[in-house]
């Protein structure tokens, strides 16, 4: 071995035992490895941080917003509803969603799959109450597996093809990875959706908090072209309680019914006092197309304890936000300064009211939530009672809890100025048609545009999440909130790191030893050992340069032992799609690493069985389609 190939090794062996014993975090040891190569000459100065600028890198931190912008906007719950099926166990929801996922990567950028269904595996995971990973990894390793099933489906095939037409076997066909990519996809979604995501690691986010809270009474409008408009209220029960939530009362034309006879019908316009979880109000509103009542009407953002403390700076914008409320003809605020406090991101949150509160025994209309705050009281949680009077007209009591809808400074001052403590935010996502359709389509676009080769797959997501940003689907202050930064170091630390291992001719070295060594002559010796090593390389490097750096030793082994290059190429496609025991493996492994809680070496848990499934499978398949 030459230096470079020593000290890379030696490099790398560390940074694999550090990874593994987890004393520190796995971005600080990646950028340990990337600046030892630095150090010891392996990577130029100048070219440290270029793995930062990688297409791969700026792609994971697109999907992470654009994969946010689903999950607010609301389209995740639709894409929930339609994929996955009701009232079933963890077997047959993951049966479903590791299908789709394997299935649309078939056809499309297998990371863009992931991106379009982590949400739904995050809600998956909160529906079936188990740690976010044990969902989020099945889903990761089933569109991994889906991409070997065609051409188009993952880079090593495109490059697979590209060195047989290069050896003038002409290059392989869009099906022809299908006979044998189809039936190991199958085998490893089956196998992981009955036995393999119990071996997942039980993993928490430790970001999250979590508290238990009561069921909250909150009021919903039924639209004219809503699914509860014509239902009797027996039948929007039954509904109702699929969702563990029931209807406590009925307002119309201002009339309020505390006891609506059960063959009474729902009209359009009705307000529907419901009881429910908060967890599950968004499935609800989703499902029956309802909308927040106290949601509807636009707020202003400012309150009247700014103007207190800020007499001077603000008392003409005040003035205007006050005239503007009382006279819907009056004059507009600064258009810039509008825009700027539109920007601002509306969130959720909960608040307990403390007994020496000074909002106890008024209501929203006597603080005037709207007018003076900005805030929208959404719904009001009181322990072993219920609401006999409209939400805005509620008395608020000592220990209800509140969920109110405003920008984050709003809700601080709020909580500051009448004694209320913050609980935590909620993920309570509001169901908005306009905005979850334009999620998907900006989603759709962006994948699309990488799918189909109209743009690299970094620039169509970039413009992906600049349409988003644009339209408001992820306010512009959220989108650095939504990058998980850790991920980030790891990869484009990583990088270079995978470049020197390649460009040393260490991992040519590798292969070639243990060829030279192990296979002696055997022709399927030497076809698992491709296939072994291949696997093997694509957990530590990126899965097309692992194809570059074996698709050459392939053919030069078939060569060797005379027999057909073809089941060789093939060998190494499905090895490259097969980094199932590390998170730097693949972009999918990554994505899930910080979401899923997982420490670096969680992967080989369920990884390791899969792999040797693949092999299984595999090794036959490919003597029976691919003959020698």
């Amino acid at each position: 071995m030459t230096y470079n190939q020593t000290v890379i090794l030696i490099i790398l062996l560390v940074t694999m035992t550090m990874f593994l014993w987890g004393r520190w975090r796995h971005d600080m040891v990646a950028v340990g490895s990337l600046l030892a190569c630095v150090l010891t000459g392996l990577i130029a100065t100048a070219d440290a941080f270029t793995g930062f600028g990688h297409p791969a890198v700026i792609s994971v931190a697109c999907i992470l917003i654009l994969s946010r912008g689903l999950q607010t906007s609301g389209a995740v719950n639709v894409l929930v509803r339609h994929t996955l099926p009701k009232n079933a166990g963890p077997t047959l929801n993951l049966v479903a969603l590791v299908g789709l996922g394997a299935a649309l990567s078939g056809f499309m950028n297998n990371v863009g799959a992931m991106a379009l269904l982590m949400p739904v595996a995050i809600q998956l995971a909160e529906r079936l109450d188990l740690p976010p990973g044990r969902i989020l990894m099945p889903l990761a390793f089933g569109t991994i597996l889906g991409g070997m099933m065609t051409m188009i489906g993952t880079p090593p095939n495109l490059i697979v093809s590209g060195f047989r037409a290069q050896s003038g076997a002409g290059s392989f066909g869009m099906f022809d990875f299908t006979p044998v990519g189809l039936a190991v996809a199958l085998s490893g979604v089956i196998f992981i959706a009955i036995v393999g995501w119990r071996l997942v690691p039980m993993r928490k986010q430790t970001d999250i908090e979590g508290f238990e809270t009561g069921a909250y009474i909150t009021e919903v409008r039924v639209a004219a072209d809503s699914k509860a408009a014509g239902m009797t209220l027996r039948k929007l029960e039954t509904v109702l309680d699929e969702h563990g939530a029931q209807v406590v009362g009925l307002v119309r034309n201002e009339k309020h019914l505390t006891v609506p006879r059960i063959r009474f019908k729902i009209a359009a316009d009705d307000i529907l006092i419901i009881e429910a979880e908060v967890e599950t109000l968004a499935d609800i509103l989703s499902s029956l197309g309802l909308s927040l009542e106290e949601a509807d009407t636009a707020f202003t953002q400012y309150n009247d304890s700014k103007k207190n403390r800020s007499e001077t700076k603000n008392s003409q914008r005040n003035s205007d936000i006050k005239a503007i409320s009382e006279d819907p003809g009056a004059e507009k605020p600064n258009e810039a300064e509008e825009e700027s406090s539109q920007s601002d991101e509306v969130i959720l949150m909960e608040f307990v009211v403390r007994p020496e509160s000074t909002i106890s025994g008024r209501s929203a209309a006597d603080l005037r939530l709207r007018t003076r705050y900005g805030l929208n009281l959404l719904a009001v949680s009181r322990e072993g009672s219920r609401a006999k009077t409209r939400l805005r007209t509620l008395k608020i009591q000592p220990g209800d809890l509140l969920l109110l809808q405003g920008t984050a400074e709003v809700l601080a001052e709020f909580a500051a100025d009448f004694g209320c403590v913050p609980l935590a935010n909620r993920e309570l996502h509001i169901p908005d048609k306009r905005k979850a359709l334009i999620a998907g389509g900006i989603m759709a676009a962006a994948v699309s545009g990488a799918a189909f080769g109209l743009l690299p797959a970094a620039i169509s997501f970039a413009l992906g999440v600049l349409a988003s940003m644009v339209l408001h689907i992820v306010p512009p202050r959220a989108v650095y909130e939504a990058i998980d930064w850790p991920v980030i170091v790891l990869l484009g630390s990583l990088i270079p790191v995978a470049g020197v291992l390649e460009s040393t001719g260490m991992a040519d070295l590798v292969a070639r030893f243990l060829i030279d060594n192990i296979v002696q002559g055997h022709a399927i010796m030497g076809l698992l050992l491709i296939l072994v090593v291949t696997m093997f390389l694509s957990d530590l490097m990126n899965n097309a340069a692992t194809a570059a750096v074996m698709c050459p030793i392939a053919i030069g082994t078939a060569t060797a032992l005379g027999v057909n290059a073809d089941s060789f190429l093939m060998a190494v496609a499905i090895g490259a799609s097969c980094a199932f025991l590390t998170p730097i493996g693949h972009q999918n492994n990554t994505l899930i690493l910080g979401p899923g809680g997982f420490r670096f070496g969680d992967y080989w848990q369920l990884g390791l069985p899969l792999e040797i499934l693949v092999i299984i499978v595999s090794i036959p398949l490919l003597l029976i389609f691919w003959p020698l």
